[in-house]
């Protein structure tokens, strides 16, 4: 697996704008290199004339870079000002977490930084404007980039309308938990399929305990980690799981076999909040937050929460055989050099279900959906898994039947049905 670099810089809203900003101060270099080398040409061969040209051309030109110049970073504030206001009103419906999509996104950070980068543009090429009219003494006509502005303004309202669209989607109930569960999907497919014991590591010879700050357990660099490991020749089980808070002192690397350098630690990476890079569970608690969200007495809206139940079946049928329990990732001969602890088919379990089974009496909608979701999954786990759904199953019935006052109540809110309530 992969350094998690790349992981950490798209949970960043910087990296992408500064990025732009030098690649578009490299783009006017070049471009104002190819200006004066144009006019260079033109004026040795004694063509006055299409230099005269060309400066009227810029200077209509420069009216237009001059409005783009003073009216972008207006623009920009207006807009993501109201975008804010957006992904607030979207975390507070659904949950915090949700923030984090809208930081995430490919989109928004195309959007920003072209915004910031056509800004930029125009700026530096207010600057290359020459006070000299004459044809034989210029020295550089912006032509080149006066069209590269025009076009990233283009680039601009392009990009402006996807970013609404995208913006709006985030409004959506159903495309935020779509999101969520496509990334949990796309963490599972990273797990390596190596699950069970790895064999007799020997004795444990020596802890390697956190030196960093207080945070929550993001990810691990695999690739550091294996081929220190190898170098060693130990075997190492990382303790905390992903998504553990830790505090410095306490253990996260027990060593199998020998002894690791102090550097070894910085394989491991600390942060303020969870990750979807390597957190297996960090799906199912967005859905089951939105879930509870949705039920809460401010909201009540449990047709939402028939959706995140949706997305928390989908997942669990999709683990429902996949061995689970422990990740062992191997060097290059094949031998065990990692192991590190994930949540267990009980541990996804109970992490989908059980808050939102209790707040499920009165809501005859969430009932229904989650014993249908219960039943879907009973049929297609083997028979060793089967213990906590029919705990599940059972729980919420009793449930159900001690606060529903009415038979008929009871019997109808105990019926699976997929939708809740058609």
């Amino acid at each position: 697996m992969l350094s998690p670099l790349r992981e950490h810089l798209r949970d960043t809203f910087w990296f992408a704008p500064i990025a732009s900003l030098v690649a578009v101060v490299a783009l006017w270099l070049v471009s104002s290199y190819v200006d004066a080398a144009i006019v260079q040409f033109l004026q040795d061969g004694q063509d006055f004339d299409a230099v005269s040209e060309l400066i009227g051309i810029v200077e209509d030109a420069k009216t237009i870079v001059t409005t783009i110049s003073a009216a972008m970073m207006t623009f920009i504030g207006v807009v993501f000002s109201i975008s804010l206001v957006a992904v607030q009103m979207a975390s507070g419906q659904f949950s915090p977490r949700v923030v984090r999509i809208f930081i995430r996104s490919r989109i928004t950070k195309a959007t920003f930084s072209v915004f910031l980068a056509t800004f930029l543009l125009s700026l530096l090429v207010l600057t290359s404007y020459d006070s000299e009219t004459d044809p034989r003494f210029v020295s550089t006509v912006p032509l080149v980039q006066s069209l590269l502005t025009l076009i990233m303004v283009g680039l601009s309202l392009l990009l402006f309308v996807a970013y609404v669209n995208s913006t709006l989607r985030l409004m959506r109930v159903g495309h935020v938990v779509d999101r969520i569960t496509w990334e949990a999907f796309r963490v599972l497919a990273k797990q390596p399929r190596y699950a069970g014991e790895p064999g007799d590591p020997g004795p444990v010879t020596e802890h390697v305990l956190h030196r960093g700050r207080a945070g929550v357990l993001r990810d691990v660099n695999v690739a550091l980690l294996v081929r220190l490991a190898r170098r060693h020749g130990v075997v190492l089980r990382l303790l905390p799981r992903i998504g553990d808070f830790v505090v410095p002192g306490t253990p996260i690397l027990a060593v199998h076999g020998g002894r690791v350098p102090r550097r070894i630690g910085a394989g491991v990476s600390v942060g303020v909040e969870r990750t979807f890079h390597q957190d297996l569970g960090f799906g199912l608690r967005q859905l089951a937050d939105i879930g509870l969200r949705a039920l809460s007495p401010a909201v009540n809206d449990p047709t939402t929460a028939v959706q995140a139940l949706d997305r928390i079946t989908q997942f669990l049928a999709a683990v429902a055989d996949r061995p689970l329990g422990a990740v062992h990732h191997r060097d290059g001969k094949g031998a065990v050099r990692l192991v590190q602890d994930v949540p267990g088919w009980t541990d996804l379990v109970d992490l989908g279900f059980t808050e939102l089974r209790g707040c499920a009496p009165g809501n005859p909608q969430v009932s229904r959906r989650m014993l249908a979701g219960l039943e879907d999954l009973l049929s297609l786990v083997p028979q060793e898994r089967r213990e906590p759904l029919i705990r599940h199953r059972t729980l919420l019935t009793q449930l159900v039947e001690r606060t529903a006052l009415e038979a008929a109540d009871r019997t109808f809110a105990l019926e699976g049905d997929r939708q809740g309530i058609g």
